[in-house]
């Protein structure tokens, strides 16, 4: 070793700058032999890279980052590293590496006192080397602007070539690089050391923290300090973790309510890791071991949408883990994670089963609403629709009495369940005593009222949890209560009377009326935000004397029910009887078709049903004031005109002659329907028996 050579370990830290010679840790350095490989590098580059032996006085390390660099295209004469002012993009990567800056602030806080005056700088980067936050001596941040060493500033590899904190990403470990030994001739004047920062849930590098300023500031303990940082931030990032594992942990428990103990469960983070598995199903397991905390904890397992919807959330699940239920879990309003919830029921271990059930019930659940008038099938889809999506938490059912509201009900519920046992509760707010309205939508607990159950009783929203709760005749609900309604489904969480004790709950409500509830609303009988919040979908279930046919398809259905029950043979209606059921306006609806069918069976003497059995209201003429018909191209007869109303009524005859008296053939042929055709035959005085 020549006298101007110096131990690093035997001298301070700072070499004599003059000769230009220091040593590194246990490697020599020689700031000009490092030029000279440089420049030896650069003007033969093949030869040197074809060339296992590097020089000696060269370290390894910086030998392959130049390789690296040059193969890479990087310019050795760049003064700077690349910048991005964009302000977005610098607020996106703000946000993006929200909770490293955080983990970073104490550490940085407490060592950007120090280094003012020093010459020295602290920088935080991302995992792909771009500044995040800087600290430090002031002349110093000043000076790193000018190679942008500044928020924003690129500094991997693949942008600006060796330096701290780009050859500590690709390398993994603490590192520092020295003056000449960066590769870009406009950084050789300083000198920076870099640790990478690890994610302490699987490992992965997610930045690096560096010191850098110029030359002179280089000391052996240099790359101590930003590893011992790094660590520092790491624990600060456990904790963070740990946080908020806890946190979505209880967001879980506040809104899965239905989850039982034997079901598997599985955490995971905004990132799409888990960061808690319990009880996973084997098969699941061997996809998910990863560590020996916890069995696949750390692992990434999906990308979660930003959206948070249910639907995107199941979609983003990969194959294998699509017969789980996934629930979003939020922190704050934001989605910060999710819940895998894979059920100890074996029906649950396929989810082409689950589907195919689901679907079945489905189906069974529209077969029970009889009738293919258009407006019905309309509301049947809608509510099919709602029943599929899990995003929908509340319908509006509107009709008049008797339509079959509940049945709309009910196949939401078929739709929607997920397991045999998901309840179905039904309660008429119209049979309900004002006083009695909170105990029976929240329940109460023992003594807190008068009358009040001793043991305490829970309400049908704590009954209906995990299915489906029909609210019927809502309009009937007291003003005053309507409040606490709305909160609870706000808020998914109902307390009892007398309880300050918040119970969650997970219920799809579906609410009907008779009544229009926007004439309630402009009475001051309806609260307006309740309506918004219980029709943001809502169906009208159309009378049954709107829907044509849709009468004789009833008919039948529960003429061959009701004998089916009894185990006597359907009765046998004659065409007239028939006739005059379909022309009938029906103002009780469904409801009243069933009871006259049942009475029917009871009373009829014979099994053939004619005009004779029938109630004188659907018999007798109506007195209503016919209006004219929008249907088709019928003429009023009070049009003026005599040879127009001729006219419609000889086309009718000529139908009538054509359809050999078939009056559901005859409407077809003129385009109208068969109700509209039996009010045009009254005015007319027209009869099929003519022909």
């Amino acid at each position: 070793m020549s006298p101007n050579q110096m131990k690093i370990d035997a001298l301070p830290g700072r070499a004599s700058l003059d000769t230009g010679q220091m040593v590194l840790g246990n490697i020599d350095y020689d700031e000009r032999a490092t030029m000279r490989a440089w420049e030896s590098f650069l003007a033969d580059e093949p030869k040197c890279a074809r060339d296992p032996v590097h020089p000696s006085h060269v370290r390894s390390l910086i030998h392959e980052s130049w390789y690296r660099s040059a193969t890479g295209g990087i310019s050795a004469q760049r003064i700077e590293a690349p910048l991005s002012s964009d302000r977005d993009e610098i607020e996106y990567l703000t946000r993006a590496n929200a909770e490293l800056v955080s983990a970073a602030r104490r550490s940085f806080a407490s060592l950007g006192q120090l280094l003012d005056g020093t010459g020295a700088m602290l920088v935080l980067a991302d995992s792909d080397g771009v500044l995040i936050d800087t600290i430090g001596d002031k002349k110093t941040l000043h000076a790193g602007m000018d190679i942008h060493l500044d928020i924003g500033g690129k500094w991997n590899e693949d942008a600006v070539g060796t330096n701290g904190i780009g050859t500590a990403l690709w390398t993994g470990v603490p590192t520092f690089v020295h003056a000449a030994e960066h590769f870009c001739a406009g950084i050789k004047s300083w000198t920076c050391a870099g640790a990478p920062i690890r994610d302490p849930l699987d490992g992965k590098i997610i930045g690096v923290v560096d010191l850098s300023g110029y030359s002179p500031i280089f000391r052996p303990h240099n790359t101590a300090l930003v590893a011992a940082t790094a660590r520092q931030i790491e624990k600060a990032l456990a904790e963070q973790q740990q946080e908020q594992r806890t946190r979505l942990l209880e967001a879980f428990i506040s809104s899965a309510p239905s989850y039982r103990r034997k079901d598997g469960l599985v955490i995971v983070d905004h990132r799409g890791r888990a960061i808690f598995c319990n009880n996973v199903p084997d098969g699941e397991t061997t996809e998910m071991m990863d560590g020996p905390m916890e069995p696949g904890r750390g692992r990434w397992l999906m990308n979660l949408p930003s959206s948070g919807s249910d639907a995107d959330l199941a979609s983003a699940l990969p194959a294998h883990l699509r017969s789980c239920h996934i629930t979003p879990l939020k922190l704050d309003g934001d989605l910060r994670g999710a819940a895998l919830v894979f059920p100890s029921v074996p029906v649950a271990s396929s989810v082409a089963v689950v589907h195919r059930e689901v679907n079945k019930h489905l189906q069974d659940a529209v077969a029970m609403i009889v009738g293919e008038s258009e407006a019905l099938q309309a509301a049947i889809d809608v509510a099919c629709r709602v029943a599929r999506s899990s995003s929908v938490t509340s319908l509006l059912v509107e009709g008049e009495t008797g339509v079959g509201k509940e049945l709309f009900a009910r196949l939401v519920h078929a739709g929607s369940r997920r397991t045999a046992n998901d309840p179905f509760i039904a309660i008429n707010c119209g049979a309900i005593t004002k006083d009695l309205f909170g105990s029976e939508l929240f329940g109460h607990v023992a003594g807190a009222f008068t009358g009040a159950s001793r043991e305490g009783k829970p309400g049908v929203f704590e009954l209906a949890n995990g299915g489906v709760l029909s609210l019927d005749e809502i309009g009937e609900l007291p003003l005053e209560v309507q409040p606490f309604l709305l909160r609870v489904l706000e808020e998914r969480v109902v307390n009892r009377i007398g309880d300050s004790r918040g119970r969650p709950v997970e219920v799809r409500l579906v609410a009907s009326t008779n009544r229009d509830l926007k004439q309630e609303i402009a009475a001051g009988r309806f609260r307006r935000d309740l309506y918004y919040r219980i029709g943001a979908v809502s169906i009208t279930v159309p009378p049954l004397r709107e829907r044509g046919e849709d009468v004789l398809l009833l008919i039948e259905h529960f003429n061959r029910q009701i004998a089916t029950a009894a185990g006597e043979d359907p009765l046998e209606f004659s065409h007239e009887a028939l006739d005059a059921l379909l022309a009938y306006r029906w103002p009780g609806n469904v409801r009243e078709l069933k009871n006259l069918i049942g009475r029917l069976h009871v009373l009829a003497r014979s099994h053939d049903i004619g005009l004779h059995d029938l109630p004188g209201e659907i018999t007798a003429p109506s007195s209503e004031p016919r209006a004219t018909s929008d249907e088709g191209t019928i003429l009023s007869p009070e049009l003026p005109g005599g040879t127009l109303v001729e006219a419609e009524r000889q086309a009718m005859k000529n139908a009538l002659a054509a359809e050999g008296g078939n009056l559901s053939r005859v409407a077809r042929r003129l385009g109208i329907s068969r109700p509209t055709l039996y009010r045009k035959l009254d005015q007319y005085g027209i009869r099929r028996s003519f022909v």
